[in-house]
């Protein structure tokens, strides 16, 4: 039981804390993905994305079933993690405005406008309430210029 218990500390040590968002798990292995955008990206506005990911189910939001969840566009904000408030994001709601932006019907792809310039982009699987997973499905968050 000893060696338990330390085998559950040190893997409590070296994990990542977003490891442990959200009380819905993630299928093992799973990942999301752009499909067809990458960092460093030069692209025009309206810009359609569309939104990869392997191992889960997209599903509608309010959807209650293992291994699904659907997608979460960030848009020029820090990543994933500590709100500009201090809360912790990975486990609570993702909140819904002009920085997260909700796919709850299931879609797969966006058309979004986006002003010339640089840009940062982050999809996140959340799940039916919109919380992220544990461990979380997200990407880095990448840099884009629109001309």
């Amino acid at each position: 039981m000893k060696t338990l218990a330390q085998t559950a500390l040190l893997f409590a040590l070296i994990m990542p804390a977003a490891a442990f968002a959200g009380e819905t798990p993630s299928a093992p292995g799973a990942k999301v993905f752009f499909t067809d955008l990458k960092d460093g990206d030069t692209v025009t506005s309206p810009l359609t994305i569309k939104f990869g990911v392997e191992g889960m189910e997209i599903v509608p939001a309010g959807t209650d079933k293992p291994n699904s969840g659907h997608h979460h566009l960030l848009i020029d904000r820090p990543a994933l993690g500590k709100g500009p408030d201090g809360a912790d994001e990975l486990n609570a709601n993702i909140i819904k405005d002009e920085n997260n932006l909700h796919f709850g019907k299931a879609q797969t792809e966006a058309t979004i406008e986006l002003t010339p310039g640089t840009h940062t982009l982050q999809m996140v699987l959340g799940d039916k309430d919109h919380i992220p997973h544990g461990p979380v499905l997200a990407t880095d968050v990448i840099t884009i210029t629109v001309k």
